[in-house]
């Protein structure tokens, strides 16, 4: 009998031993299932194949990207469509840093068990997180073989040439050239490329081809993260970190955020909260528009909602260059008649407009506010354009006293974001005059609104808040009587 138990606790002994391999090289499932935060699944979601985390330093951005390469080699990505061989690069900017960072973490989440081979361009692949690594073999789930590439910017573009890949992951900012290299090599293949990167060197092609999207590539999304998005970071150590940095680098290296010498305007501009999906905006909350007028500069023309809490939403954009005031109005019609706007009085659509409109041209014996209304818009160039003010309004809607926000716009106004995000200060304490469109009319349409007076003693109560709301919509159907 004793022979007997000795065998029966040793049988137990390897299998607890084998659970507790398996558990430990599992470090994927970990991730999965505890380890993951809400941005970094926001990440993988994502379905667009040019997408991009800008994320502090201990933001949990590299995750992101070692955890999406490997869940596309093996065939697993739970939100996209797997593929039997799904081949990639792993893009470093130097053979340390594949090293140190990108390469260790891709071994840290790929189970053993999985490897087919690894073969190393310098160390031994028995110690292969010591060594740098050229590919690694992984099987796939559905019967075939991966590949993972690992490169480095400091080899020169030549060496990213001829090849055709699934993915692409760039572990910090590439150069530009390498980038487009890379968007060839997943062409024919319909792949991927994504990036992870703090963005430490100011406002680089990154800042004008993807945050911005200037190109306007549906395909392109990104996305911030800082350091209190990682709920696995101490607290204390944030404390203590915040201290340290300056206020650039806290901007960089714990925000994420793409820094010039001048700040940005709308600092409080924050995408996660301020930009919004399309949902369906009662009418009784349309309010006006505002146009900032163009020929050969883009005309900029946004529709704006205000709920009975006084909430702006920015629900719809015209913005296009090159064209004829007709042409602009008719575009502006056909857009009014498409959300059931009203209309005044006349039976026309009224809108703001830059007071410069009242201004003839040596094009025109009529000025652009006599055109605007022959073609069937009122527009009214009695708008307050002071800048300072209006830009202080403007933040007072982004992050009011009690830091909350009451400026929304919807995704798809994407003219209206690219600009807020690349308006920056220059010299003499003014914005950049460069791509202001949309913020000049945004302001026109702030500054238009009533300035809400500060609560002073106690909360109001329902029934009283009940009031004003109703106050507010007659208010407004008043207004868009006369």
């Amino acid at each position: 009998m004793k022979v007997g138990n000795d065998e029966a606790l040793k049988k137990l002994f390897l299998i607890e031993k084998e659970i507790k391999r398996r558990r430990e090289n599992n470090k994927l499932a970990d991730y999965n299932t505890t380890k993951i935060h809400k941005k970094q699944m926001q990440f993988h979601k994502c379905k667009k194949r040019n997408k991009w985390v800008f994320g502090g330093n201990r933001s949990g951005k590299t995750q992101c990207g070692a955890v999406e390469a490997v869940w596309l080699a093996r065939g697993i990505h739970p939100f996209r469509e797997n593929k039997k061989n799904c081949d990639g690069w792993v893009v470093s900017l130097s053979q340390q840093v594949q090293r140190d960072v990108a390469q260790s973490k891709v071994l840290y989440y790929l189970n053993p068990d999985w490897i087919v081979d690894i073969v190393m361009l310098n160390g031994r692949k028995d110690s292969a997180q010591n060594g740098v690594i050229d590919y690694i073999l992984i099987n796939n789930v559905f019967g075939g073989v991966s590949k993972i590439g690992f490169k480095t910017c400091d080899q020169g573009r030549e060496k990213f040439q001829g090849t055709s890949l699934d993915w692409v992951w760039f572990d910090e900012e590439p150069p530009f050239d390498i980038y487009l290299e890379c968007r060839m090599r997943v062409l024919d293949r319909e792949g991927s490329i994504f990036g992870t990167m703090t963005p430490l060197k100011g406002l680089t092609w990154v800042y004008d081809k993807i945050y911005l999207n200037e190109g306007g590539d549906d395909e392109v999304w990104c996305i911030e993260m800082e350091w209190a998005d990682n709920p696995y970071l101490s607290k204390a150590e944030i404390d203590s970190l915040t201290k340290s940095l300056s206020a650039d680098e806290l901007e960089s290296r714990r925000f994420g955020k793409f820094t010039a010498s001048g700040g940005l305007v709308y600092s409080e501009f924050e995408p996660n909260v301020h930009i919004i999906e399309p949902f369906s905006v009662p009418h009784d909350w349309y309010d006006n528009i505002s146009i900032d007028p163009g020929l050969h500069n883009p005309l900029s023309a946004h529709w704006y909602a205000v709920d009975f809490d006084g909430n702006i939403y920015v629900i719809a954009e015209h913005y296009e260059a090159g064209q004829p005031i007709e042409y602009h109005a008719n575009k502006i019609i056909e857009k009014c008649q498409n959300l059931g706007w009203h209309t005044g009085f006349d039976g026309k659509y009224g809108a703001l407009i830059d007071s410069a409109a009242n201004q003839k041209t040596l094009a025109s014996s009529k000025s652009v506010s006599e055109l605007f209304l022959e073609y069937g818009i009122n527009v009214n160039p009695n708008v307050n354009k002071d800048l300072f003010s209006g830009i202080s309004r403007v933040k007072s809607y982004l992050k009011n006293a009690k830091g909350e926000a009451r400026l929304f716009i919807f995704s798809t106004c994407v003219n209206m974001i690219r600009e807020i995000k690349g308006y920056w200060w220059g010299k003499a304490d003014a914005p950049i005059k460069k791509d202001d469109h949309a913020m000049d009319e945004l302001r026109y349409y702030i500054m238009s609104r009533p300035e809400a007076p500060l609560q002073t003693g106690p909360p109001l109560t329902m029934i009283q808040k009940h009031k004003y709301k109703l106050i507010a919509q007659h208010r407004r159907s008043i207004n868009r009587r006369f």
